[in-house]
């Protein structure tokens, strides 16, 4: 991973630009397992982001242990989060970076692959699984109207 503070100056006008850049190969950033088949890397805090959570989620083909979560502190997540408080109240919107699986909301059932994007509210319980080919998922959460809060989140 590498981080880049550079300064780039225009001679016509005054127009001064300060480029902050952090690269990282998604495969160098830690990866937390917690299940056999789904693990996670917690890309906000490898490239220092500090405006909204990030995450890449790893789901083998067929991978169905994704655990059924909210965010919400009268729901699963009251729970779920007692020891990361920082994760409740957020709204997660969810893009394919490769293969395809569904999300499921409130019983419902929603495609996620490289042609849909979801985003889900903080009481929506939800859960992901994948389909044949696995899928690898960025996840941004943060919680609406709210500063976000970086301390122990993804």
């Amino acid at each position: 991973m590498r981080r880049h503070r550079f300064d780039a100056r225009w001679r016509e006008g005054s127009l001064f630009v300060v480029a902050d850049l952090t690269h990282a190969k998604i495969d160098e950033i830690e990866e937390l397992q917690g299940f056999e088949r789904v693990s996670m890397r917690r890309a906000a805090a490898a490239l220092g982001v500090t405006a909204f959570g990030i995450s890449i989620e790893e789901l083998g083909p067929g991978a169905d242990e994704y655990p059924e979560h909210d965010h919400s502190d009268e729901g699963i997540g009251g729970r779920m989060f007692a020891k990361r408080p920082q994760q409740l109240g957020q709204e997660e919107v969810y893009v394919a970076l490769r293969g395809s699986g569904t999300v499921e909301a409130d019983g419902e059932r929603y495609p996620i692959d490289p042609e849909h994007i979801v985003r889900v509210g903080p009481s929506v319980v939800r859960r992901i699984t994948a389909g044949p080919d696995g899928l690898r998922l960025l996840a941004l959460g943060g919680t609406p109207g709210e500063p976000y809060d970086p301390g122990g989140t993804l």
